[in-house]
């Protein structure tokens, strides 16, 4: 019914989140199901002629530093990869070392560590974004008031760059429409235009990101077009010039 709900509010992206929390050590990767077998045909998106698009996204919990395995065929079907790390030393690493496209700020609980530029603006210039999810907000008045705090520090330290906020809603009544996290976005300590921002081309900014991370280690190849493919099949038919004879 959430996925139902999305493109009646506006919404033409979609992200079905799956979180991985290791407690084992070969504790496995869950894997994304067929978009066909959870929605079955796709809605139409309000005021488009075309369907929402629906992506599978996995994030890694990291309570310590082996839980994210970089280049892990686990990952690959997945559109999205973010990581939320609950430690500074994490943060710093998610920010500078790990090949992921969201950083995720934990909301349901006070910040065990204070934000510092050195690492935010590492993770600004990989293009790596951070996501701030308001829907725990919508449940607790303890959960808000973290959910703000934590926001609030963040935008602090990061200026209002490289920032997307999400729902992380677990039903429909917790989807909010754009205009509404717009605001949302003011009370988080983002300016109006950053706020747009966070749900439009930032959003645009993280598809691109994962698009180009799942192909940096591919192969470049080129292809003719047709033109070119019948120039060459007409040169290749055409009869050889005579040579003269020598004498």
């Amino acid at each position: 019914m959430l996925k139902m709900f999305a493109p009646a509010v506006g919404f033409s992206t979609v992200a079905i989140n799956y979180v991985f929390e290791p407690k084992a050590k070969k504790q496995e990767v869950p894997s994304p199901m067929p978009i066909t077998e959870l929605i079955g045909k796709l809605p139409m998106v309000q005021g488009h002629s075309c369907p929402i698009r629906v992506l599978n996204r996995l994030t890694v919990v990291m309570s310590e530093a082996s839980h994210f395995r970089p280049n892990a065929s686990e990952y690959r079907p997945f559109d999205l990869l973010a990581v939320q790390p609950t430690t500074e030393k994490l943060f710093h690493a998610a920010c500078m070392l790990c090949d992921v496209d969201i950083i995720c700020i934990l909301v349901t609980e006070r910040l065990p560590f204070f934000f510092k530029r050195a690492p935010i603006n590492g993770s600004i210039d990989r293009g790596v974004v951070f996501e701030v999810s308001y829907a725990s907000a919508l449940r607790d008045i303890t959960m808000r008031r973290y959910t703000i705090t934590n926001a609030v520090c963040l935008m602090e330290s990061c200026k209002g760059k490289n920032v997307i906020l999400s729902s992380a809603a677990e039903k429909a009544l917790e989807l909010r429409g754009p205009y509404d996290i717009v605001n949302l976005g003011l009370l988080f300590g983002l300016s109006d235009t950053d706020s747009k921002e966070a749900v439009t081309s930032t959003c645009r900014a993280v598809l691109l990101h994962a698009e180009a991370r799942k192909t940096a280690s591919g192969i470049v190849y080129t292809m003719k077009s047709q033109q070119e493919v019948l120039r060459d099949t007409a040169d290749s038919e055409a009869p050889a010039a005579k040579r003269p004879k020598s004498t």
